[in-house]
C-alpha cells in the first residue's frame, strides 16, 4: 500500500507563498535556485536567527524583509517600482492557486496572507512613487530621467492603449518585463489618504502635459487624453489637479499664451488643426499633411482629410468636456475650474482687438476648445428655452470678479453719452449662480474664440484674393519679356498661395465643415437675444422710453456677434437648416430703429444687412 504524502504545515505553506511573492529567501540556496531573481537576505536572516526564530517567512516578517529587499543594492535586482508591481502581480497569481486548497481553514488563512502581501506591496508603491529617494534604484543609469513617472505606462495600458515613447509596448497590462495584475491601479488609488497620493498624481499630470505640449490634431494626444480622463474620475486625482502649482501659472506669468503653454490643461486645449505662430507651432503640421498641393488633389482625398480632422477634434472636445464636467460636479474642485476658465477668458481679452500679440494671447484653437468645454454646460438650457430657462440667467449680476465684462463696451455705451454703468455695477453686486457663470463665459469665449476665428478666416480669404490678383499681374508682365525679378516674385507668391490655401482648408475642416458646431452657436445666440429681450419686457412694441440699466450694461458684442454669425452662416450651405430664425428677426425689428438701445450705427446697419 502506497505511503501517504506528508502534509505541509500552515507555516510551511505560508513560507512558500511569501517566498514566491517577494522573491526572497532567508537561506542561501543560490546553487540550486531555479529563479535567478530570488534574493538571499543574509543580514535579515542573521537577525532572525539571533532572535531565536525559525528562518521562515510569515506575515509578521513581511514588511521587514520587504524593507531589506528595497533598501540594499543587490546585484541584478529589479528597480523598486517594478519589483513592487511584480509582487502585487505574483500575489494575484498565488491567490488564484489558493482556491484549490481543500482545507477551508488553511485556504482562509492563505487568502489573508495574499491579501496582506498585496496591500503591503501597493502601500510601498505609494511611498516609492511619492518619495523616490527613500528606495533608490541602485542599478539606474545616471542619464535616465527621474521626472517621468514609472506609473505612466501602466495608466496608459489601463485606459486601453499600448505604452509609447520608450515606455515599453503592450496592451495587455504588461510594462517592459513586468506584468501588471488586474486591479493594481484600483488598489493603488482607491484606498489611500490624499497626502500620499497627491505627489503621485502631480507627477503624472506633469508627464501628461509634456506629452501633448507640441501635439497637433493629428498628433498622438488621444492616449494622454484618456489617461487624463481616468485620473480626474478619481476623487484624489481631481483634487490634485486643481491644487497643482501649474493648474494656473503664477501671477507674474499669467497671460493667455502662458495659460496655453504652461498650465496643466493648456496644452490639451492648444491641440488644434488651426495654424499658430511658428514659435508655438504643433506637429505634425496639419496643413502640410492633409492639404499640400490641394489644387491637384482629388475631391475624395480632401473630403477624407476633412472627415479625419472633424473626427479627431470631436474626440478632443468630448474628452476635455468630460474632464471639465467631472471637475465641475465635485464641490471641492468646481470653484477652481471656474477660476481657470475665467482666467483663460480674461487673459485673452486682447484677442478682441484688431491686432493680436501672439506672444501674450492664446491661439484660436485654445479658445475654440475652451468654448466647447464651457458651452456644453448650458446645452440643456439652450435646448429648452420655453421652460423659463432664460429666466434663470440673472440680469443684475455684473460685478462678479471672475469675468471682466466691463472691458467690452455696453450696447448703449457707443457713439454717445455713456450711462453710469460702473455705479450701477457697484451697487448691484450679487454672486452669480452656476448657470449664470456658464452663460456669460460661453458668450465671452464665443466672442474671443469662434467669432475671432471667423474674422481671421475672412481676412485670410482676402489675402488669398489679393495674392491671386498680384500673381496674375506678374504672370502677365512676364509674358511681355523675361525678368529674373518677376520670376522670383512669382515663385514667392506661389509659395504664399500654397501656405494660405493650407490655412484656409484647416479653418474649413475644423469650423466651417462642422455644421453642428455652427448650429449650436446659433442656438446659444438665440438664447442670448431672447434673454436680452426679456430685460426690456419681452418681444413687444413699443419699447420703454428709457432704456433699462440691465440692458444698457450688457456688452455690445452680445448683439454684434449674433449678427456676424448669422451673416457668416448664411454663406455656408445648409448651415441654417433647422435653425429657428423667428427670434432673431423679432429682435432685429425691435431694436434696429431704436438708437436709445443700440447706439452704435454700424451695428444697426449690420442688423439691416441680416434682414436683407
Amino acid at each position: 500500500m502506497a505511503t501517504p504524502k506528508p502534509q505541509r504545515s500552515p507555516e510551511e505553506v505560508e513560507d512558500i507563498i511569501l517566498r514566491k511573492i517577494f522573491l526572497v529567501s532567508l537561506m542561501d540556496s543560490s546553487s540550486d535556485s531555479i529563479d535567478p531573481r530570488v534574493i538571499y537576505l543574509e543580514q535579515t536572516a542573521a537577525e532572525i536567527l539571533s532572535e531565536g526564530k525559525q528562518l521562515r517567512l510569515c506575515r509578521d516578517l513581511m514588511e521587514r524583509v520587504l524593507i531589506d529587499r528595497l533598501s540594499n543594492p543587490f546585484p541584478g535586482a529589479q528597480p523598486p517600482f517594478y519589483y513592487l508591481v511584480g509582487c502585487h502581480c505574483r500575489a494575484f497569481d498565488e491567490g488564484k492557486k489558493i482556491i484549490n486548497i481543500k482545507d477551508n481553514h488553511l485556504r482562509s488563512e492563505m487568502e489573508n496572507v495574499v491579501f496582506q502581501s498585496k496591500k503591503l506591496s501597493v502601500s510601498y508603491c505609494r511611498i516609492h512613487l511619492g518619495n523616490p529617494d527613500i528606495f533608490p534604484d541602485f542599478n539606474a543609469n545616471a542619464s535616465s530621467s527621474r521626472n517621468v513617472s514609472p506609473l505612466l505606462p501602466i495608466v496608459f495600458s489601463q485606459v486601453g492603449g499600448a505604452s509609447i515613447d520608450g515606455f515599453g509596448s503592450s496592451s495587455s497590462g504588461s510594462v517592459g518585463e513586468v506584468k501588471c495584475a488586474p486591479g493594481f491601479l484600483d488598489d493603488l488609488f482607491m484606498d489611500a489618504d490624499f497626502d500620499s497620493l497627491e505627489p503621485i498624481f502631480k507627477n503624472l499630470y506633469d508627464n501628461l502635459r509634456e506629452k501633448v505640449v507640441r501635439e497637433s490634431a493629428l498628433g498622438n494626444f488621444q492616449l494622454p487624453l484618456r489617461a487624463l480622463i481616468y485620473l480626474v474620475r478619481i476623487p484624489a486625482g481631481a483634487k490634485s489637479l486643481v491644487t497643482h502649482k501649474w493648474w494656473m501659472p503664477p501671477g507674474s506669468f499669467l497671460n493667455g499664451r502662458a495659460m496655453e503653454v504652461a498650465s496643466i490643461l493648456g496644452p490639451f486645449f492648444h491641440i488644434s488643426a488651426l495654424p499658430d505662430t511658428s514659435l508655438f507651432k504643433s506637429q505634425p503640421d496639419v496643413g502640410q499633411q492633409c492639404f499640400s498641393e490641394a489644387s491637384t488633389r482629388r475631391p475624395a482625398d480632401l473630403l477624407s482629410s476633412f472627415t479625419t480632422i472633424k473626427t479627431v477634434m470631436n474626440n478632443l472636445y468630448d474628452g476635455l468636456h468630460e474632464v471639465i464636467h467631472h471637475l465641475l460636479k465635485k464641490t471641492n474642485t468646481r470653484e477652481k475650474v471656474l477660476e481657470f476658465l475665467g482666467a483663460v477668458i480674461n487673459s485673452n481679452a486682447s484677442r478682441a482687438a484688431l491686432q493680436v500679440d501672439p506672444l501674450t494671447c492664446a491661439s484660436s484653437g485654445m479658445e475654440l476648445t475652451a468654448l466647447h468645454a464651457s458651452s456644453e454646460e448650458v446645452s440643456t438650457y439652450v435646448s429648452d428655452l420655453n421652460a423659463r430657462r432664460s429666466a434663470d440667467i440673472m440680469g443684475n449680476n455684473f460685478g462678479h470678479n471672475r469675468l471682466s465684462l466691463s472691458q467690452a463696451s455696453s450696447s448703449s455705451n457707443s457713439q454717445g453719452g455713456p450711462p453710469p454703468v460702473q455705479n450701477y455695477i457697484s451697487a448691484n453686486y450679487v454672486k452669480y449662480p452656476f448657470i449664470c457663470e456658464c452663460f456669460f463665459m460661453t458668450a465671452r469665449v464665443l466672442n474671443l474664440g469662434l467669432l475671432k476665428a471667423l474674422s481671421d478666416f475672412k481676412h485670410l480669404v482676402q489675402d488669398i484674393s489679393r495674392c491671386e490678383d498680384n500673381l496674375a499681374t506678374f504672370k502677365a508682365l512676364l509674358e511681355q519679356g523675361p525678368s529674373r525679378q518677376l520670376e522670383m516674385d512669382i515663385a514667392r507668391l506661389e509659395k504664399e498661395m500654397e501656405s494660405f490655401s493650407q490655412e484656409k482648408l484647416c479653418y474649413e475642416a475644423q469650423i466651417l465643415r462642422d455644421g453642428g458646431f455652427i448650429q449650436n452657436a446659433l442656438s446659444f445666440y438665440r438664447l442670448v437675444l431672447i434673454w436680452l429681450a426679456r430685460l426690456v419686457g419681452g418681444f413687444k412694441l413699443p419699447l420703454p422710453a428709457k432704456c433699462p440699466m440691465e440692458f444698457a450694461c450688457m456688452p455690445e458684442h452680445f448683439v454684434e456677434d449674433a449678427m456676424d454669425l448669422l451673416i457668416f452662416a448664411s454663406r455656408i450651405p445648409k448651415a441654417l437648416d433647422g435653425v429657428i430664425l423667428d427670434d432673431f428677426m423679432n429682435f432685429i425689428i425691435m431694436f434696429m430703429a431704436s438708437p436709445e438701445y443700440i447706439r452704435n450705427p454700424y451695428l444697426r446697419a449690420k442688423m439691416v444687412e441680416v434682414l436683407n
